[in-house]
């Protein structure tokens, strides 16, 4: 071989290194969500936006909740249910550590689920835990769960965010420093603007493509969709723009995915409070609700009205948009029958989201039109948690219940729609220890006509999940089964 092919062959070389570096897959991820989360542990906190950073990502539970709505295996490899349906004895995985390097065992999960279920729980969905008895660590990779009663739910519920598991060394820290088993570990938050995560080295499962994730803070639609187009971010998986929609569709550079949600948009009602625990004033105020022109002009036309509390794509779902009706007149004639022929003056308090401020303008000139004069007072996602969510100080307000399933929220006795009702919590409970699917989908179609009927809430249109990310970005999920962004299959294609 002569100098000269030597020199060439290396040339060659050089470049084809060059070539396959130079179109090597990216491992940067930078998307965006509406809302920054209070803190970041799922397990003491109701805000979704905590979900959106944590679930599967940094955090995991005994089961997951698949893409699909399905419960799937998680740090549980396995479980066997006895026959009487109280028992669950749950085999995890082997080998699996948390972020600072404790290994994860059947101690952990008995400390996570008693934790949950504790008089002095602050879990935001502690109502999933209700029907455990007792938590019992067989061995260190074994752990029976008894119930006092069926509940055909229960393996669902457990793969909810609030249900993850967690170790007693790190548990009160995790608002601030998370440590889960997930396939990413926390790295920094940057208070009002990103919180960034990276690969987790020491994964037990499949290892993931991305290194590092950074996630930004973007609530306004016009900077979501000037972030997009200047390449800022590379995914809004949930974007808040829906004007902005079919300027992406038209450009080769993105993707755009409009998938369903478990986001039931509501107007939320304070029930225990005057006049609103008035059943006629609840009907006048459905029958004041002309859905579609909130869908319109809040949503630019995507969404789905809903008439109940539950999503569309369900196979339990009802069709009650038609229980109440657009009818102005009909909504006079029962705010009379109740007391206020000359109408009432009230609140609707704001949180962030466009779909809130949005609807919230057309719903005030809706209501205002059969007398019922609204205040508007927007506010920020903190205050809205602490005054409404907590503090029931609020005569009405707009969101979207992003919880999977989530009907159970009416039979809770200090909910904030402050709603009660016998009937309604009698049908829970039989749901509770039913475990037979029809059975349940027929429980279920009773229950959401009752809260139909009684008008809880203004039913308003399920929210669509608008995903808008880089053409080349491929995993992200296209329905949203409960509030969260998966990434450990998301990958660039090149």
């Amino acid at each position: 071989m002569t100098a000269k092919t030597t020199t060439l062959l290396a040339g060659a070389a050089l470049a084809l290194a060059l070539t396959t570096s130079a179109f090597a897959a990216r491992t940067d991820l930078t998307l965006a969500i509406q809302l920054e989360p209070p803190h970041l542990d799922p397990t003491a906190g109701a805000a979704g936006a905590i979900d959106d950073i944590v679930y599967q990502n940094i955090f995991q539970g005994l089961t997951r909740i698949g893409p699909d709505g399905a419960a799937l295996p998680s740090l549980a490899e396995s479980w066997t249910v006895s026959d009487d349906g109280l028992t669950y004895t749950f085999t995890l995985q082997d080998g699996v550590t948390f972020h600072d390097g404790t290994a994860l065992d059947a101690g952990d999960v008995v400390f996570t689920l008693d934790r949950a279920r504790a008089d002095d729980s602050t879990n935001a969905q502690k109502a999933l835990f209700s029907a455990i008895d007792s938590v019992e660590a067989v061995d260190d990779l074994t752990v029976k769960v008894t119930l006092s009663q069926p509940q055909g739910s229960f393996l669902y519920n457990l793969g909810w965010g609030d249900a993850v598991i967690v170790a007693p060394e790190s548990a009160k820290t995790n608002k601030e420093k998370p440590v889960g088993t997930g396939p990413f570990k926390f790295e920094t938050w940057a208070q009002g603007s990103s919180a960034t995560l990276v690969k987790n080295p020491d994964y037990w499962g499949e290892a993931v493509a991305l290194d590092k994730v950074t996630y930004r803070f973007i609530s306004d639609p016009a900077a979501a969709t000037a972030a997009l187009l200047a390449g800022d971010i590379q995914a809004f998986p949930s974007f808040p723009a829906p004007e902005a929609v079919v300027q992406f569709e038209g450009d080769p550079r993105f993707a755009v995915v409009i998938g369903s949600t478990e986001g039931e948009t509501v107007l939320s009602t304070n029930n225990g409070k005057e006049p609103f625990d008035k059943l006629e004033v609840r009907q006048a105020i459905a029958h004041a609700l002309d859905r579609q022109a909130i869908i319109d002009g809040a949503m630019f036309g995507f969404g789905t009205p809903i008439g109940t509390h539950f999503a569309p794509h369900n196979p339990a779902y009802v069709e009650l948009v038609e229980t109440y009706r657009y009818n102005p007149e009909k909504s006079k004639e029962l705010l009379a029958a109740a007391g206020y022929p000359d109408g009432f003056k009230a609140t609707l308090k704001l949180p962030p989201p466009a779909y809130a401020r949005r609807g919230g303008e057309i719903i005030a000139a809706q209501l205002r039109d059969v007398g019922i004069d609204l205040e508007i007072i927007p506010v920020e996602w903190a205050q809205w948690l602490d005054q409404v969510f907590k503090g029931k100080d609020y005569d009405l307000s707009i969101v979207s219940h992003t919880e999977p399933n989530d009907i159970g929220i009416y039979a809770r006795d200090d909910y904030y729609f402050d709603y009660h009702s016998d009937a309604f919590n009698a049908v829970m409970a039989e749901l509770d220890a039913t475990s037979d699917e029809d059975a349940r989908y027929a429980l279920l179609r009773k229950a959401q006509e009752i809260i139909a009927n009684d008008a809880v809430n203004g039913f308003l249109f399920e929210l669509p999940k608008i995903g808008i990310w880089d053409a080349k970005l491929e995993g992200l999920w296209h329905n949203a089964p409960l509030q969260a962004n998966d990434l450990s299959a998301v990958h660039w294609t090149e």
